[in-house]
């Protein structure tokens, strides 16, 4: 059996936040034991195609901040309206209550 490749592990680490929380990429990034790739992580989400089903809204900087780039061609709007609809509120700069709504599973799973 062949190893899920990068972006299937983000993905499915990803559709395992639950609805009204979130995380960062570098906490994906821990939870398939890529450490120090959060970066990446963001990458394997902008590969999804949208409309995802994969929950790729829920992840954001380790500043708690939607990651506003006009690279994005407007899906960090889409994040922040999905974000609102799951009722976390996200500040006009794309700030967030990430202490309030951050994710916190009870243990580390390496895919």
């Amino acid at each position: 059996m062949v190893a899920p490749g990068f972006d299937q592990r983000v993905w499915t680490e990803v559709a395992r936040i639950p609805f009204g929380q979130l995380a960062t990429y570098g906490q994906i990034a821990d939870r398939i034991g890529a450490f120090g790739c959060a970066r990446q992580v963001g990458w394997a989400l902008r590969r999804l195609s949208l409309p995802s089903e994969v929950p790729w809204h829920r992840v954001v900087n380790a500043k708690g901040q939607i990651s506003l780039s006009l690279s994005r061609l407007g899906s960090d709007w889409i994040q922040a309206d999905l974000l609102r609809a799951e009722g976390i509120p996200v500040e006009p700069d794309g700030r967030l209550p990430l202490g309030r709504y951050l994710w916190r599973p009870e243990t580390v799973v390496s895919v």
